[in-house]
């Protein structure tokens, strides 16, 4: 039955359209997605290693454990995402690092634990699928795989009109590690007289970008070191994987620390126990410019930059004091910039600045 352009069925007043109604009417290009997976396959191809059972396309991704190499694996796992480091890279049009970052608060949070980062996966979301766009983000995923060793194994691309402006899109990564049971790295042996060795970060990394935002949105310079702030702004996370995994070949970690939300006033003590302390040389390494400018624009207290920002060091690597010189060197080989930061002591009180 039919009234005024209206038809009734079961019961239910359906407005009568001009034609039948598509996934793609309301937004969701099924042709797009499966075009995306397509482009994104050499990439993907790239990151691979042997114990990849699976190419794109199945339910859940695969992965052996190569027989004889563990005697007992303990599995590490890691799920982050870059903040809102994304409204940067949107307002920006910077796509094709942002993956670097997602994959790197990942696989360095595994590696603090002393595993190898495996396998990555990702969540990609938008509310209308760019496959160009797309492209560039995954782009960047999979070239933050290949620097961290870790195979690329899967994903989710998630076109959610209504949710996400056009442009706008949301990330989050998901790793898994291993280590050998006794190789975890706990912080539990470290003691008074160790050694911290600081390794310099590329930048903010992917934190305290809302605080960035709001610097950015009052600050009169708009260049850091002759750069478009923006853009120096954009840099990618360090991935510490191939290095720090050198250096456990080479000598006894006692801790790891990944410098990240909280800076380094509360990451270090994250690592070490309830009756030790840091002390943090602050003449031991300059703070790069970028940090300057966020200070000086935003006129940021100190002690709140080093509880937000990582002021230049991106990772914090405790070791015998009889080690340190040797550690330095593996580090610099390995193309890190490393240095004697501090040193543990012993009683509670979380870092102390010298």
């Amino acid at each position: 039955m039919t009234n005024g352009g209206q038809q009734y069925r079961k019961g239910i007043r359906v407005k009568m359209t001009s034609k039948p109604l598509t996934y793609k009417d309301a937004g969701v290009d099924i042709d797009a997605g499966n075009t995306l997976v397509e482009r994104i396959k050499p990439l993907v191809a790239r990151t691979r290693r042997p114990e990849v059972m699976a190419g794109l396309g199945g339910f859940g991704g695969l992965f052996a454990i190569p027989p004889g190499r563990y005697r007992e694996p303990v599995l590490v796992s890691g799920t982050d995402g870059v903040g809102t480091k994304l409204k940067l890279a949107q307002i920006t049009g910077i796509h094709d690092t942002i993956g670097i970052d997602l994959v790197a608060m990942c696989v360095n949070d595994v590696l603090v634990q002393g595993a190898e980062p495996l396998f990555f996966l990702d969540y990609f979301a938008c509310g209308r699928l760019d496959t160009d766009l797309a492209t560039a983000v995954i782009g960047g995923i999979a070239e933050g795989c290949e620097q961290a060793g870790a195979a690329l194994i899967g994903g989710e691309t998630a076109e959610m009109p209504d949710m996400y402006a056009d442009g706008e899109y949301d990330l989050a990564g998901f790793c898994v590690g291993a280590v050998e049971r006794e190789d975890i790295i706990d912080g539990s042996t470290a003691g008074p007289g160790d050694v911290i060795v600081g390794l310099a970060s590329s930048g903010p990394h992917s934190n305290g970008y809302s605080l960035i935002r709001k610097v950015l949105d009052i600050a009169e310079d708009r260049t850091i070191d002759g750069k478009p702030a923006e853009s120096a702004l954009m840099e990618p996370t360090r991935i510490y994987v191939r290095s720090i995994m050198t250096l456990m070949a080479s000598i006894t970690i006692k801790g790891l620390a990944h410098i990240t939300g909280g800076g380094i006033t509360e990451n270090v003590p994250r690592v070490l126990g309830d009756d030790l302390h840091a002390e943090i040389d602050i003449n031991s390494w300059q703070q790069p410019a970028v940090f300057d400018w966020l200070q000086a624009g935003g006129r940021i207290e100190t002690d709140e930059m080093r509880r937000t920002f990582n002021c230049g060091i991106g990772m914090a690597v405790i070791v015998d004091a009889a080690d340190a010189d040797a550690a330095i060197e593996t580090l610099s080989n390995s193309g890190e910039q490393a240095w004697r930061l501090g040193h543990v002591r012993s009683g509670a009180g979380g870092v102390a600045y010298l």
